[in-house]
């Protein structure tokens, strides 16, 4: 039995494809704001991140009602750090909106996602998105995704997919590319025509299971998922079933519906709708709520299934920083306060783990991105802080192992090889279409910090890479993380352009004139293998005889400016990356060079 009134459906796609301004869309089209209201694009990347990366960190619910139909809409990450979101609440959705761009067509995250989507046999719906784009060609993408669809042993009746043509900066989507409509009203209509309803089961009591989870400063974590049977009511008794066989009996505070970009409150909700619920406190991914307190567990061991949680590959060490300049620029310093924020951190966000060192605070994610924007976060709160080269989590001796994709022009696909060879990636795939090139390749995920540095610059900004978890594997290459040394400032003082004149001839610089500089703070790369402790703050000695046209005007070449995930990728196990609201600085560990001497002779 399907309930009539209720759609829940997934977006899914590769970033960057338009998933998120769809929705907004969709919004506009079902009169969620008023007609004269001020709306931001991308309304649902409501974090300062998301809009300026341009990308959906967190996966959002909203809710919306079209002709008496209540339609639960599900706004996913695109990027592969977040990917593990993808998978989770897929389990809350009927069918899927498989967003393509009509130019650029399947890209790897559009498999990785959409075979998850097709495991759980779910109703795909194919949005050709952006059609307006130069150099659109839609038809062909249709004919791609079916292809890619096959590849991934699609069913039959999957296979039978129908298709919407749209252009969401533009604000329609059309069943045919001949139509005229300037609205989304056609892809609403498929909404509801073609998205089953959720199927209400019968287990014998009222059971949901948590896919996500939500948090708030007032009432703690919130356990968000599909109400899979019977119904809640608030006050209710109910024993939540968790995998690790700790069961306990909770009371339901309060229930929630998604309705339109907010939350709202009820008293009972009945199976089948996307809901929110307070007072699982120690609520999880994975974990069940039985309406029947007394055999709930035995029930939820055969309604539900297990959702692994995507476990972290990489992890840095917190630390509160010892830097000569600090407190120049953040208001929170202190070690303890550091480690307060990240323990609440802790609370909120369960895809990360966070556990207490001696020398610092170990945070462990899936990937660089994953961890800079927390760091991001932090800076932005004001912090100062410093972290160490990110690490590897190795599992029972093995590492993780990635699988890796470049789509690049055929000119440079020999340089894409060579610098995976050097990395300790083996290629699995190559085919080629027209002047493109399609590589793909199996990769540690030590051999994947710096990658993308390393690609731009060998094929000149043409190469697009692709990267996400594939398995544990033995470890079974060692290779050169950096091979140039770094100049390291000798003295604290601001940069001089007399020094730095003389400095840019020996490597590439990260500072400018003006520059505040420390000893043992990173101010450029050295052309050399080895690093040289420089003087940037010499100035010319002044005489008092002056020759006519002796001096030369000095030309410096502009610094390099490293991003946090650059300057993460960057630094080599001796090294630190100090975070502050305003600076980003690499810097050695020991700053003394008289102690560097020493600690390498031991």
């Amino acid at each position: 039995m399907r309930r009539s009134d209720i759609r829940n459906v997934a977006i899914i796609a590769h970033v960057d494809h338009g998933k998120t301004t769809l929705v907004d869309c969709l919004l506009q089209a079902t009169n969620v704001f008023r007609q004269n209201q001020q709306v931001d694009e991308r309304v649902l990347d409501s974090n300062d991140q998301e809009r300026e990366r341009g990308i959906t960190i967190l996966s959002k619910n909203v809710a919306v009602n079209y002709k008496g139909i209540k339609i639960n809409i599900i706004d996913t990450p695109g990027h592969a750090d977040f990917g593990g979101e993808v998978e989770r609440v897929l389990n809350m959705a009927d069918a899927a909106l498989l967003i393509v761009d009509a130019f650029e067509g399947p890209m790897p995250q559009t498999r990785f996602v959409l075979k998850h989507a097709l495991a759980q046999n779910m109703k795909i719906i194919l949005v050709v998105n952006k059609i307006d784009r130069d150099g659109a060609r839609p038809d062909a993408v249709v004919d791609e995704v079916f292809d890619l669809m096959c590849e991934l042993e699609a069913s039959d009746e999957q296979l039978d997919f129908p298709v919407v043509y749209a252009s969401a900066s533009l604000g329609y989507a059309r069943r045919d590319l001949s139509d005229t409509n300037n609205d989304v009203y056609p892809l609403l209509d498929m909404i509801l025509d073609e998205v089953p309803g959720p199927e209400l089961q019968d287990v014998g009591c009222s059971a949901m299971q948590i896919s996500t989870v939500d948090h708030s400063s007032f009432v703690g974590r919130i356990g968000v998922g599909r109400l899979t049977s019977g119904t809640f009511h608030k006050n209710d008794k109910v024993l939540v079933v968790n995998d690790a066989g700790k069961n306990y009996e909770t009371t339901i505070k309060q229930l929630f519906v998604f309705d339109n970009l907010d939350k709202t409150e009820v008293t009972s909700v009945d199976a089948g709708d996307i809901i929110a619920i307070v007072g699982v406190d120690d609520a999880d991914i994975g974990d069940c709520v039985m309406g029947d307190v007394e055999s709930g567990a035995q029930i939820a061991a055969q309604t539900f299934k297990p959702i692994e949680v995507e476990e972290p590959t990489m992890s840095v060490v917190f630390a509160a920083s010892t830097s000569p300049l600090v407190g120049r620029d953040g208001e929170i310093v202190g070690g303890r306060q550091l480690r307060e924020r990240l323990l609440r951190e802790k609370e909120a966000n369960i895809s990360m783990n966070i556990t207490e060192l001696d020398d610092g605070i170990e945070v462990a994610g899936r990937g660089i991105l994953h961890l800079s924007v927390l760091m991001e976060t932090l800076r932005r709160e004001g912090y100062e802080f410093q972290v160490g080269r990110p690490r590897v989590l190795t599992h029972d001796g093995m590492e993780p192992i990635e699988e890796a994709v470049v789509d690049v022009i055929q000119d440079y696909s020999g340089k894409v090889i060579e610098v995976f060879g050097n990395c300790g990636g083996e290629m699995t795939e190559m085919t080629t279409k027209g002047d493109s090139t399609h590589l793909v390749f199996r990769i540690p995920t030590r051999g994947t910090l710096g990658l993308n540095t390393k690609l731009l610059n060998a094929t000149h900004g043409e190469a697009t890479l692709f990267h996400h978890f594939s398995e544990y594997g033995p470890v079974n290459f060692d290779f050169v993380t950096r091979k140039n040394g770094v100049l390291v400032s000798m003295s604290t003082d601001a940069a001089v352009a007399y020094a730095l004149d003389t400095l840019q001839e020996r490597g590439r610089l990260f500072v400018g004139p003006g520059d505040e500089c420390y000893e043992g703070m990173i101010v450029g790369e050295s052309a050399k293998e080895n690093d040289i402790v420089v003087n940037v703050a010499k100035t010319k000695n002044l005489g008092n005889q002056r020759a006519s046209g002796s001096d030369k005007a000095i030309q410096l070449t502009p610094p390099v400016k490293y991003t946090l995930e650059d300057a993460l990728e960057y630094i080599d196990d001796t090294e630190l990356v100090e975070v502050t609201p305003k600076h980003i600085r690499m810097r050695k560990k020991l700053l003394s060079a008289t102690e560097r001497k020493k600690a390498h002779q031991l």
